[in-house]
């Protein structure tokens, strides 16, 4: 099956069931998405499919085929990178493993809604975090929102 991610494309032989995560994982070496609870609920494993965030634990690599697939490692590369520092000056991560799920989920937020409101993040943030970082993930979304709409620096 032909899969795109990250803007490259990849012939995989892979059974079509088979987890998109674990595809990302094993057979591209991409480790920046983690395995949290393997039931699509904390959302360690979040991605991008066609822009829109997936929990990819429990997405099969078969329903990802044509479409394109972003992982964090691309995120650097997008508008939304703005999170990337954001996340680093609000101080959000703590242990950092839900981190890259947390950060893909709030690109998508961003990208549906440039300037999100209190109510919007809460909506679309269901990523369980155990630290409990929530209302830093919350005051750095706002961040990176806020610098996106100023526009790059210089």
């Amino acid at each position: 099956m032909k899969l795109k991610v990250n803007g490259q494309p990849h012939q995989l032989a892979v059974p079509a069931d088979v987890p998109l995560l674990w595809v990302l994982r094993e057979e591209l070496r991409l480790t920046g998405t983690k395995f949290g609870c393997g039931i699509a609920a904390c959302g360690a494993c979040t991605v991008h499919l066609d822009g829109e965030a997936v929990r990819s634990c429990s997405y099969p690599v078969g329903a990802a085929a044509g479409h394109s697939v972003t992982t964090i490692e691309a995120l650097a590369a997008t508008p939304q990178a703005a999170l990337q520092q954001a996340w680093i000056a609000e101080q959000v991560p703590q242990c950092g493993y839900c981190q890259s799920g947390m950060l893909m989920s709030a690109a998508a937020l961003l990208r549906a809604h440039p300037r999100p409101t209190d109510a919007q993040i809460d909506t679309a943030m269901t990523n369980i975090c155990r630290c409990g970082t929530y209302g830093r993930v919350r005051a750095a979304i706002h961040r990176a929102a806020a610098q996106m709409a100023a526009g790059p620096p210089g």
